[in-house]
């Protein structure tokens, strides 16, 4: 591994446990519709809210890098979403560039495809492609992988374990520096995809939780798993407190205490 990959992904990995306690605020084209005074519905607002809690990065689209990132810039690393899909496969593109993103400051390109169903080789492709280019400019490149299931009305993102660890081989065979894939549900199954990848898995922050308390469980079980840490969306920007939520995912995650003493340690009781 050439330094600048290196430099950039000591940047993301910066924490002592060597785990990642991000937050995603690329929900664009694949979410469909904002929910007006929803915990996305204004950008800027949202990004203050995270950096609060000081994140350990940001992932985001380039037009929020472009307009809102500036008073953060330099202060949280910045990952830059390429991948643009729906899960019905209406919208499959790859919406930026690995010199875009070094342009834009970032320390790392996302890009998220979308598995099984009758695109999943184009998807691949752009996985690889994405990757060569990235080789370019020592940019890392993390993989957001979903596996979808095709046999319903609708598609849908799924996470059986089955699905999950394909994931992760189609992010290794596309050779990616790091790979998140959706929490399996349980620790031994995703501790099998852990174990099957050399290079750092983290799990997605997954669908709304019933509850805090619910989302942090999981996130405690990834660790348990052996995953180096998570990219947590709507669990912290969907919440009313979203600096302590935050907070309480990192003493999850990265310093590895209990979901009580977490909770706690914020004022939460873990119903938000």
């Amino acid at each position: 591994m050439n330094i600048g990959k290196q430099i950039r992904l000591n940047r993301i990995f910066a924490h002592p446990s060597g785990r990642l306690c991000s937050v995603a605020v690329d929900h664009f084209i694949g979410y469909g519709k904002l929910s007006p005074g929803g915990g996305l519905s204004n950008l800027p607002a949202a990004l203050a809210r995270i950096a609060a809690g000081q994140p350990g990065a940001v992932t985001m689209s380039k037009g929020t890098a472009m307009h809102a990132w500036a008073p953060y810039a330099g202060r949280i690393p910045l990952i830059v979403q390429a991948g643009c899909f729906t899960a019905d496969d209406r919208v499959i593109e790859s919406v930026t560039t690995p010199e875009e993103c070094v342009r834009l400051g970032a320390d790392a390109i996302a890009i998220a495809i979308g598995i099984f169903g009758p695109n999943e080789g184009r998807f691949i492709k752009i996985l690889m492609d994405g990757v060569a280019q990235a080789a370019k400019y020592d940019l890392p490149v993390i993989a957001h992988i979903y596996p979808r299931d095709f046999s319903g009305p609708v598609p849908r993102i799924v996470f059986d374990p089955e699905g999950i660890l394909w994931a992760a081989r189609v992010g290794i065979e596309a050779g990616a520096d790091v790979i998140k894939v959706g929490y399996t549900g349980d620790v031994t199954s995703f501790r099998q995809v852990v174990e099957s990848s050399p290079v750092p898995v983290v799990a997605a922050g997954g669908p709304r939780a019933k509850n805090l308390r619910a989302a942090l469980t999981a996130m405690a079980e990834v660790v348990q798993a052996g995953g180096r840490g998570a990219t947590i969306g709507r669990n912290v920007w969907g919440v009313s407190k979203v600096p302590e939520a935050l907070r309480a995912f990192k003493a999850v995650i990265l310093d590895g205490r209990s979901v009580d003493a977490a909770l706690a340690a914020e004022g939460l009781t873990g119903e938000e």
